[in-house]
């Protein structure tokens, strides 16, 4: 039996369209609940395309008639409304089974009062369609019809055309305020059995501004991204702060699950133009979005945003056909070995699979891809009850915690970044991931770390290492500079994870180069010597490297130093640079950054021992200005040279 809507309850649905079509329109929803079935599988639309009206007049329904139905099962992919269905007093009727955890369902999953299936979501349509997961309803929001009765999904596509595939009933809330986005979101009336329209603002996910923190986060992630790569970013303040940190780019593309404010901010200003992209060229690719209404606005009908369903746009090998494909995510936490858990912390369900793993993959398959795992380097601990918060613990970890679930493998991940730095981890060894993530964790849980890693072995037993803020890494005194040949370096101080790269650098140093720096004919440089060179006390010593890409490697290409004299105000200064690299400015370079860090620190001038014959050494200093003079002293000149 179908019932004639009246003017109040049409929304705007012309009554051309509801006589064509009369026995999918109904006025009373209690006549199409009825429909469902004790045990029945009732799949929900996926964030900001939840159909809250439907759901809150489902929970009325069977709160009235209570016998309705029985041990229903709700399943959805993730929710942001207040998910009334988990309350105690629908127990009898209905309980809920998430593929993501959100905050509003998280306490009841962690109570056993509601239930998590982790899978990666690009594989969710497959099951659904094998019926592996049946689904006997599915509760879902559209556009209104057109005249032909076409609708369309909108913000949510991703497993709802599945959902609509396999289920028995289809219930449709068409909305004004949902948008038409272009893709594989339009279905007709011969895929859906009820409707039941209702204008009502769709739900909104509004990230925290970014802090100083995840804008530190942001800034690091960006000199990463280079121009005309593809993105996807994931949820959270982190994510959304990467993206505003990409502003200045070119030409990036977009491909992503999650579509958010930022993304759709990078595609107004013509950041993002897709047009260097391996697949889909001219169109960002997503699956769902969520954000602002605004944003909303901005999707509707926008020729340059398509949305697929998740098993396109989350399977690694559609994703890996974009060129420089750039997949940035979040984490809870990452240990020394470059295992990362994004899901849980230790036994508390906190997130869920979803489709990190599978774009972190297909970037790492793709032409110059690159993974990267985005974290504060510190959280406040969370106990067994979710809402509540401990002291500060490091998110950097010797090992993941017992319970936590190992979302990405030591081998998915190229890079990790926090507010402290960028460790590349792909290709490295144990030793040097643990000495690399180290160095970006916070201060206050480097020494914990170390002594922890010396325990599990994964460092040198000696490996040595200056606490507190004298061996903090400076990283605002990195800077870019391009030579008087051309050349473009990067100068920055040493840091403890560069030996294995100062290693290559002294051992790709000719004998004559190697007996200049140490005045003796010594080849080998051991571990115990190349200690000396990266565990510095930044307040009495200064290391700066310079460091160059070659065939998308960095190598160090020069080296230059000074300590502090203690009984003057100067410093022994120390430069070499690779031969291969010699006579392109590199050593006119540090030195002059050497002297601006010294002038800071108050010291006058430089002291150095220079073998007899070096005699391009002192033309350099004497080129940059200094005031120099020297003493012979059987075969070596004490040098001193002061600042003007």
């Amino acid at each position: 039996m179908s019932f004639k809507m009246n003017q109040d309850m049409n929304n705007g649905i012309g009554e051309r369209i509801q006589s064509k079509w009369p026995s999918k329109f109904y006025d009373q929803e209690r006549y199409v609940f009825q429909s469902i079935r004790p045990g029945d599988r009732i799949f929900v639309g996926t964030g900001c395309g939840e159909p809250q009206y439907l759901v809150s007049s489902l929970l009325k329904f069977a709160q009235s008639q209570p016998k309705s139905f029985m041990d229903a099962e709700l399943m959805n992919i993730v929710t942001l409304g207040v998910a009334a269905y988990t309350d105690e007093k629908f127990k009898e009727n209905f309980r809920l089974n998430s593929f993501f955890i959100g905050d509003s369902t998280r306490k009841a999953v962690n109570q056993g009062n509601a239930d998590y299936t982790p899978v990666f979501l690009s594989q969710l349509p497959g099951l659904i369609l094998s019926e592996r997961i049946p689904i006997d309803v599915a509760l879902i929001q559209t556009t209104h019809p057109d005249e032909d009765g076409n609708m369309n999904l909108g913000v949510s596509v991703d497993i709802v055309r599945a959902a609509i595939d396999k289920a028995r009933i289809v219930i449709a809330q068409p909305n004004s305020f949902m948008p038409a986005v272009d893709g594989d979101g339009w279905i007709d009336m011969d895929d859906v059995d009820y409707i039941i329209p209702r204008d009502e603002p769709l739900l909104e996910y509004i990230e925290d501004a970014p802090g100083d923190i995840a804008q530190n986060i942001g800034r690091y992630v960006a000199a990463i991204v280079e121009d005309g790569s593809t993105i996807q970013v994931g949820y959270g303040s982190i994510p959304n702060a990467v993206v505003s940190s990409l502003q200045g780019k070119r030409n990036l593309g977009v491909h992503t699950e999650l579509l958010n404010d930022g993304i759709a901010s990078l595609i107004e200003k013509g950041v993002v133009d897709n047009s260097q992209k391996g697949i889909n060229p001219g169109k960002s690719i997503a699956t769902f979005c969520m954000g602002r209404r605004g944003t909303f606005d901005f999707l509707r009908d926008n020729s340059r945003i398509e949305f697929r369903t998740i098993d396109y746009t989350n399977n690694p090998l559609i994703i890996s056909q974009n060129r420089r494909m750039t997949a940035i995510n979040s984490a809870l936490e990452v240990d020394l070995t470059g295992q990362v858990s994004a899901e849980s912390l230790g036994h508390t369900f906190y997130s869920g699979v979803g489709g990190q793993a599978d774009f972190m993959r297909g970037a790492a398959l793709a032409p110059g891809g690159k993974s990267i795992v985005a974290l504060p380097s510190t959280a406040r601990k969370i106990g067994n009850n979710p809402s509540a918060r401990g002291p500060v613990i490091s998110r950097i970890v010797p090992f993941l915690s017992e319970g936590a679930a190992v979302t990405l493998t030591r081998g998915d991940v190229h890079y990790v970044v926090t507010e402290y730095g960028i460790a590349y981890l792909h290709g490295k060894s144990i030793r040097e991931r643990a000495m690399d993530l180290i160095t970006i964790a916070h201060p206050d849980f480097r020494m914990w770390l170390i002594e922890e890693a010396r325990r599990l072995h994964l460092i040198y037993q000696d490996q040595e290492f200056i606490p507190g803020i004298k061996g903090e890494y400076p990283a605002d005194l990195e800077i870019i500079k391009t030579t008087s040949k051309g050349l473009k370096l990067l100068l920055r101080p040493v840091k403890i994870s560069d030996e294995p790269m100062l290693k290559d650098f002294f051992y790709s140093l000719s004998d004559e180069s190697m007996y200049q720096r140490f005045i003796s004919a010594r080849r080998d440089i051991p571990h115990e010597l190349l200690q000396k060179f990266v565990v510095v006390d930044y307040f009495h010593k200064m290391i700066l490297v310079a460091v160059m890409q070659d065939k998308g490697k960095d190598i160090i290409c020069g080296l230059g130093q000074y300590g502090l004299n203690s009984d003057s105000y100067t410093a022994d200064v120390a430069l070499v640079v690779r031969d291969d690299c010699q006579n392109r400015g590199i050593a006119g370079e540090l030195l002059s950054y050497l002297t601006y860090l010294a002038k800071r620190q108050g010291i006058l001038g430089f002291t150095a021992e220079v073998l007899a014959g070096n005699d391009p050494v002192f033309r350099l200093f004497k080129r940059m200005g200094f005031i120099v003079s020297k003493k012979n002293a059987e075969g070596v000149f004490e040098m001193l040279a002061m600042f003007k």
